[in-house]
């Protein structure tokens, strides 16, 4: 586990050790060079304390000098950033309040039933279908049916779509379903509730495309209490999958491991297991530890393949790749410091995602880009970043931008290579319109 592996640190630091355990292996600091594609002047400076080491410098010496996740370890690992909200501090008698501007803006907040009477929003808070429970049932099942086959559309224009774009619809046609729900009879109400969760899920995912974790958990949090309403109290498991990838962004390896580990516990079923055991080695993979992180990709193969459709309401997680543990295989090489080894699967893995898939092909494209420039190959990688750079603003995630911008450093180092200054440029104009 990672705090295990943090207890092995010599006295001497990062430095001292990478020198130790270079000498060791008859390397000079060329050679590692060579092997880290980092220059022998920024490892001089690394191993004199004169310049601190980043996270993947050390998880790319690790692996170099097979130190077996110590000297990865050496390296702090970030803290969680409190992303989520502290309990009990979203307000009580909750309503929610969306406004769309003639200019095509739009904000949605949630508040409490005083603030918004306060705030004149009285309409809002009045807001009621107003039907009898017998009408409220024979409208649910079309609605049912009709949301069921927008979710599967709405999901598809979110790979083509700045995600701002569909909130407001999104987060329209949940309200629907949670209101229909609360004023229908038996027979339907548990089947909207699971469909608006599914709704809501998919809404916090896309929040979190456009830079605001917070507010991403938020959603996620109301998708598990609207599935808890409908009696699925699987979903609350799923959450927390969710949460571990706000901390895996943020590069917090031992709150996506705990988050993900937390997430197998008890008789879930097994997609859910899975999708957790994916995620529980990518944090592994941040943490440096190779062995456990294959361990848990298989355990998520296994867990994958046994699972079954649910035909009642959309699948969770991914729809877009055919072999996902082998997607995830790729990401964790990178972060394991085998950038080699990551853009060929990644490459691999790429040709099979449906051209349609745009969103999921930048995701992953972009990881690969980055893989093959931390490999050494800078040509390439400017080529597969220049193909990528119109979609990454179509698509506008916050997510896909924080490997860009890791692509745009790893880049930097290379400042001679001609290809890496031409795209320079057009990489740099690319970044700021994509969400942070």
């Amino acid at each position: 586990m990672v705090q295990q592996i943090q207890q092995i640190q010599p006295s001497g630091g990062f430095g001292p050790e990478l020198r130790r355990r270079r000498l060791a292996a008859g390397l000079t600091l060329t050679g590692l060079a060579g092997r880290v594609h980092y220059s022998k002047g920024q490892l001089s400076k690394v191993e004199r304390g004169g310049k601190a080491p980043s996270h993947e410098l050390a998880r790319l010496c690790d692996t170099a000098l097979d130190a077996g996740g110590a000297l990865a370890a050496l390296v702090p690992l970030r803290p969680a950033a409190g992303a989520e909200a502290e309990p009990g501090s979203e307000p009580q008698e909750e309503v929610w309040v969306m406004e769309l501007s003639t200019d095509g803006r739009s904000w949605f907040r949630p508040m409490g039933r005083r603030q918004a009477v306060a705030a004149g929003a009285a309409s809002v808070v009045g807001l009621g279908l107003g039907t009898s429970g017998a009408h409220a049932e024979s409208s649910g099942e079309p609605l049912l049916e009709m949301s069921r086959s927008l979710f599967d559309h709405y999901r598809r224009l979110g790979q083509t779509a700045d995600p701002r774009l569909l909130l407001p619809a999104l987060i329209a046609q949940t309200h629907t379903l949670r209101e229909t729900a609360a004023h229908g009879g038996a027979r339907t109400r548990p089947a909207l509730l699971r469909m608006g969760s599914r709704y809501a899920e998919y809404v916090g995912w896309l929040v979190q495309e456009t830079g605001d974790d917070r507010a991403a958990l938020w959603w996620t949090r109301r998708a598990v209490e609207l599935a808890a309403a409908g009696g699925d109290r699987h979903l609350a498991a799923y959450a927390q999958v969710r949460r571990a990838l706000v901390t895996l962004y943020q590069d917090d390896a031992r709150q996506t491991i705990d988050l993900a580990a937390r997430a197998q516990e008890g008789a879930l079923p097994p997609r859910i297991r899975g999708l957790a055991a994916q995620r529980e080695a990518q944090g592994h993979a941040l943490a440096g530890d190779y062995d456990a992180c294959m361990r848990c990709l298989d355990r998520a193969r296994e867990l994958l393949s046994s699972s079954g459709a649910d035909t009642d309401t959309p699948v969770i997680g991914t729809t877009h790749l055919s072999d996902p543990v082998s997607m995830i295989t790729g990401w964790c090489l990178h972060d394991l410091g085998r950038p080699a080894e990551a853009a060929d699967v990644l490459g691999r893995q790429l040709a099979q995602v449906p051209e349609h898939a745009l969103r999921t092909r930048v995701r992953y494209g972009v990881r690969r880009a980055l893989a093959t420039a931390a490999a050494g190959e800078i040509d390439h990688a400017c080529a597969l970043t220049a193909d990528l750079l119109d979609h990454t603003t179509t698509v506008s995630s916050a997510t896909v931008a924080a490997d860009l911008r890791r692509v745009a450093r790893t880049l930097a180092r290379h400042p001679r290579n001609a290809s890496a200054r031409e795209l320079s440029p057009r990489l740099s104009a690319a970044l700021p319109t994509i969400p942070t």
